[in-house]
């Protein structure tokens, strides 16, 4: 049973009385302001446009005062007491109030009622914005350009009267739904915010070119054919019937809702510009950059003046060519756009000199299958997330007048529900490093593998490292790392667990006569001379092992006598790292060779040995001879 559950049975158990509004209060309008009566010292002063629909929000400090010698002739709001607006354009914004909890008496204007009552202020102020309260105030308001309930009506309306710890109890609760609402609200918002901006990041990200990617000029690898000029089309050749006309709007809304027809002979003399599935169009004058594909039921047709046709070759998917098209090409063409009050895009030949990355044609069906499932949530966070806002405020509403609403014989039920905030708010939640990792599948999926820096792909763990000085070192069983390897064993240990030691600094760096990259597994210590990197998979940790051991890394060490390789620079590595299977079949394949090698760096020395002995066997076998008798 919740607190208010238990104040109800103990304090109202058989209901709660219903009461006027005049029988709990005095009502009375404010004062009437003129000119003369303002200046910039005295009391503060609420007038018409300072009603809020919440009590916490108070006229501004700041605003005109009047003189205390004015203010003895107006209306005073005092602690406690509610300022509600008598008077609107709409019916909504009449009776919207505010408790006034301020330290020093406000003066009211005349659009306004003072409420002087013994109630819990809160309490009166949610009832004054229930939907019960609304049913009745839409029955005494009159007036049509401007809306007014008078104070005398205002006396009449019911409402249910609580003793004053239910009331305090009930403002409680909807003080915390309240914060809430508005903190939930917020945060959807700034949820589908950054929903967008998320789905525009990997967009561009998708469509940056990437290493080792052929870049082509449009002309090659497009037709393109621009809208009749010169009166091909004119207004009188239009029919209601028979071939369709393109026009910019199919490129900006995307649609097939057509305006204008031309007949078949007409038709004949277009038809170099006509469109058929699979054409894309691109609005070419004053909105500029919109495209459209045509799709495989449209009707046939042709493209007006204000489009342009684009063509692809074999070479090139057309909805991969749209996206690049308006996430890159529509900005070159905004830019570059002539014209006064209608811009128009340059001529076709310097479209043609467009560069585009093009990769192989499976890369860009994996680039706009990724793409259109982003625009698709997109799409549905539009729809859902300002549903969800309005959910909550509806819910809001709904428990507000639930709390608000009693029996007047029999108690009524009540649950004090309240939404689990760190529930909601791990809810279709990634943190940076998911958003990261989303990322860099994304890019693997479409070209196969990506190119990362190691703070991408690994956590740092430096700041634990700490050295220690020879003399202070206290002997044990636990390895002590440097930045070439094991330098001493010691009784304790800041590591646990599998990581890669990445040498920080020393001659080796450059020398490279030892692994300046190496793997340690089990509880060990490790100094300031050997980076400390973790990884969450030991194929990943074994491939970024072998791939910085096996590359020319001088470019990213300072110093001269003493050659060093910081965090900065460390990050600065750029590692072309595949899909995970893929990393795993490289790993285990290098594994495999390593320990052949292995096996063989340790069989053929003493193979080698053994030969040698069997050749010095022979040896001196064959410089033996008998000796003969003296």
């Amino acid at each position: 049973m919740s607190n208010l559950e238990k104040l109800i049975a103990e304090l109202c158990p058989d209901g709660v009385e219903y009461k006027a509004l005049g029988e709990i209060a005095s009502i009375s309008r404010g004062g009437n302001f003129q000119k003369k009566d303002f200046c910039d010292i005295g009391v503060p002063c609420i007038h018409y446009g300072q009603i809020y629909t919440r009590y916490d929000l108070f006229a501004d400090k700041t605003i005109t005062r009047i003189t205390e010698e004015c203010a003895r002739k107006q209306k005073f709001a005092k602690t406690n007491d509610i300022v509600m607006a008598v008077t609107s354009e709409n019916i909504e914004d009449v009776c919207k109030c505010i408790a006034w909890l301020g330290n020093e008496d406000v003066a009211v204007s005349g659009h306004s009622a003072i409420i002087s009552h013994n109630q819990d202020p809160k309490y009166l102020v949610y009832y004054f914005h229930s939907q019960m309260f609304f049913a009745q105030k839409r029955k005494l308001a009159h007036g049509t350009k401007v809306i007014e309930i008078t104070p005398d009506t205002l006396k009449n309306i019911k409402l249910p009267v609580p003793p004053l710890e239910v009331q305090r109890e009930i403002v409680h609760i909807l003080d915390s739904f309240t914060l809430l609402t508005a903190e939930l609200t917020a945060e959807l918002t700034a949820e589908l915010t950054a929903r967008k901006k998320q789905y525009e990041f990997y967009r561009d990200k998708l469509l940056t070119p990437n290493r080792n990617i052929k870049t082509v000029k449009l002309g090659d690898v497009c037709t393109f054919v621009r809208g009749p000029f010169g009166g091909a089309l004119k207004k009188e050749i239009f029919k209601t019937e028979g071939y369709a006309v393109y026009e910019q709007q199919h490129a900006i809304y995307r649609n097939l809702d057509f305006r204008y027809y031309i007949d078949k002979n007409k038709f004949s003399e277009l038809k170099r510009f006509a469109v058929y599935p699979g054409d894309m169009i691109i609005s070419c004058s004053g909105t500029i950059g919109k495209t459209f594909v045509i799709p495989e039921n449209a009707p046939e047709g042709v493209i007006n003046q204000a489009l342009l046709k684009l063509t692809p070759n074999e070479e090139l998917n057309v909805f991969y060519l749209q996206y690049f098209f308006e996430n890159t090409i529509s900005k070159i063409l905004n830019g570059v756009a002539r014209g006064g009050a209608i811009k128009n895009v340059p001529s076709v030949s310097e479209l043609k000199l467009i560069e585009l990355p093009l990769p192989s044609l499976d890369v860009q069906k994996k680039l706009v299958s990724v793409l259109d499932n982003f625009e698709s949530i997109c799409t549905d966070l539009n729809i859902g997330l300002p549903a969800e806002i309005e959910a909550r405020q509806k819910q809001y509403e709904y428990y507000r007048d639930l709390l608000l609403t009693f029996a007047e014989k029999g108690s009524t039920v009540l649950t004090d529900r309240q939404t689990d905030r760190q529930t909601d708010r791990q809810t279709d939640r990634q943190t940076d490093r998911q958003t990261e990792l989303s990322i860099i599948k994304l890019i693997q999926y479409v070209f196969g593998y990506a190119y990362l820096t190691l703070d991408k792909i690994s956590e740092n763990c430096d700041y634990q490292r700490k050295p220690v000085t020879k003399q202070k070192r206290e002997a044990g069983k636990y390895p002590y790392y440097g930045a070439s390897g094991i330098v001493d064993y010691v009784s304790d240990y800041i590591f646990d667990g599998d990581y890669l030691l990445v040498s920080e600094d020393g001659a080796n760096l450059l020398a490279r006569s030892t692994p300046i990259a190496f793997s340690i597994s089990g509880r060990n210590w490790v100094n300031n001379h050997a980076h400390v990197l973790k990884f969450d998979t030991y194929e990943l940790r074994r491939y970024v092992e072998i791939y910085l051991n096996s590359i020319d890394l001088s470019k990213f060490i300072s110093g001269g006598a003493q050659p060093k390789l910081n965090q900065e620079n460390l990050n600065k590595i750029m590692i072309p790292v595949p899909g995970e299977e893929k990393v795993k079949h490289i790993v285990d394949i290098l594994d495999r060779f390593d320990t052949l090698c292995s096996d063989l760096s340790n069989g053929l020395p003493a193979e080698i040995e053994a030969r040698q002995k069997q050749y010095e066997y022979y040896r001196d076998k064959l410089l033996s001879f008998r000796e003969l008798p003296k």
